[in-house]
């Protein structure tokens, strides 16, 4: 970079920063009566963030039991309802038809494919008793919903096209992704990237690269590491230039692009990507975040085996380097707002027995321990648990060749296959998922050839656990036939962590 462009990007930082200034004292400013907290709940595909936020402004709403959330355990939260969310340029999360979805129809909500926000409005009574005597307290909650998949495209900002490409195709070029990138490798082989810019070529070899990062999310492979991320979840910007470019294969002392050569289209729909995509997101959604929940499909990764866990670590680390976090103070929280709190959380917990949730906690802490190091010293406070937001199983006991074993009952989502057996969606069914390793290191060790020798029970502990998806359950109801709120385990401990300090 020379000194002209590292002047331009420093002046584009400062600009920036002081959009976001301005955008955090508007938000001080409608604090002055009632204050707010911007939550962000995020995780990869098919982590649970429509079901998590579902559930948590359910249980909210419905009175749900919430032993460990201190607020409502201590009947000091007297009601939560919701509002008309603040920025009326974003989605509303469409919570009514995501609780028909759970409750009435027992099927699981669309998964998120676009920034969405609610607003939930918490009155309670403080513990203190000098506060009470002011009256009672309120709470905005503004809960925002992003794809985990958009945060990949941060780390974008500090590159330029040319270490995009050569970090794409390092990894279309390893073990586990050749065989799945095949096709576009070929098509990218093909291309030339100085000659002439050619539009359907741009496009023939842009569609061969999403079709490759889609298989490698596919559940045979369940790959996390897959920026671009809105190449996966386009919306409106579905085949616009911004998002018709694939990497190239640029040597490293190669001179700069000419005019009207492929490469120079290619990289100027890259910084396009990133002045047009990236940068208003960062902008307005993910700068002006307090808290930040980040949920992981831990046991979709087991099952597809050790390169999904690997590939999972190395995203998550993309990813949570991304964060804001540090210390919340009243001056800070306007001109460069922080997060302040991080919860880490491992979705599914309903799919084992809870004699395996510590070591489902542990597997999560060890994926994302650099983050949490770093989030800790930057002054952020971090939790990490094992949860399912709305549970979808009981625990039982069966009996296996004379040998009791901790077992759940549900009813398996329609073709789900176990055993050589489809299930219909309709028909309960008591199995043994399997234990989790004793030791959470044994799922990450980086040769599988050898992990037997090195990691003794390694390759038996995938090979012998079975994880399925259940429909969601059906409520119960008291015996005046109100229907109770959904399900759940450790929401209340996220409740906890995300907000209690607010409402104390």
């Amino acid at each position: 970079m020379n000194a002209l462009e590292a002047h331009v990007n420093a002046l584009t930082t400062l600009a920036e920063e002081a959009r976001l200034t301005l955008a955090n004292l508007a938000d001080a400013a409608s604090d002055l009566t009632i204050p707010s907290l911007r939550i962000g709940v995020t995780g990869l595909a098919r982590s649970g963030k429509t079901v998590f936020l579902t559930a948590l402004v359910h249980n909210l709403v419905h009175g749900g039991r919430l032993p460990v959330f201190s607020a409502a355990a201590g009947r000091r939260m007297t009601g939560a309802r919701l509002q008309p969310q603040p920025d009326d340029d974003v989605p509303r999360f469409d919570y009514e038809a995501h609780v028909r979805a759970l409750v009435n129809e027992r099927v699981w909500p669309e998964s998120t494919r676009q920034v969405s926000e609610l607003r939930l409005t918490v009155e309670y009574e403080s513990a203190s008793y000098l506060y009470r005597k002011l009256g009672p307290g309120k709470l905005h909650l503004d809960l925002v919903d992003y794809p985990g998949e958009w945060l990949l495209d941060l780390p974008l900002l500090t590159k330029d096209y040319a270490t995009f490409s050569a970090e794409a195709l390092q990894r279309a070029r390893a073990g586990n992704r050749t065989n799945i990138a095949a096709p576009f490798l070929k098509a990218e082989a093909d291309t030339d990237p100085d000659g002439a810019e050619n539009e359907p070529a741009a496009q023939a070899l842009a569609a061969s690269f999403k079709t490759y990062l889609a298989a490698c999310r596919a559940d045979a492979h369940a790959l996390s590491m897959l920026p671009p991320g809105r190449f996966l979840m386009p919306g409106d910007l579905d085949g616009s230039p911004a998002l018709t470019f694939a990497p190239l294969d640029i040597p490293a002392d190669a001179a700069p692009a000419r005019s009207g050569t492929m490469r120079a289209m290619m990289e100027r729909r890259f910084e396009s990507y990133k002045t047009h995509v990236v940068r208003p997101f960062f902008r307005n959604h993910f700068a002006r975040l307090d808290r930040q929940i980040v949920l992981v499909d831990v046991l979709h990764a087991i099952n597809a085996g050790g390169h999904a866990i690997a590939d999972l670590e190395v995203a998550l680390g993309e990813v949570l380097g991304a964060f804001r976090p540090g210390k919340r103070s009243w001056l800070s929280s306007i001109l460069t707002r922080r997060i302040d709190r991080i919860l880490f959380a491992a979705t599914k917990a309903d799919h084992l027995n809870r004699a395996d949730h510590d070591r489902l906690e542990a597997i999560l802490r060890r994926l994302v321990i650099r983050a949490e190091e770093r989030a800790r010293f930057k002054g952020a406070d971090v939790e990490v648990l094992a949860m399912a937001a709305v549970r979808a199983t009981r625990e039982a006991t069966v009996k296996h060749r004379g040998e009791e074993l901790p077992a759940i009952l549900g009813t398996p989502l329609p073709g789900e296959r176990l055993n050589g057996e489809t299930y219909d969606g309709e028909t309960e069914i008591a199995m043994f998922p399997g234990d989790l390793p004793l030791e959470a290191e044994s799922l990450f060790a980086k040769d599988e050839s050898s992990c037997e020798d090195k990691m003794p029970g390694f390759q038996s502990a995938q090979a012998d656990l079975r994880f399925l998806r259940f429909r969601p359950p059906v409520l119960d109801t008291t015996a005046e036939g109100l229907t109770l709120s959904l399900p759940h385990i450790r929401l209340d401990r996220a409740l906890e962590f995300l907000i209690g300090d607010r409402l104390a």
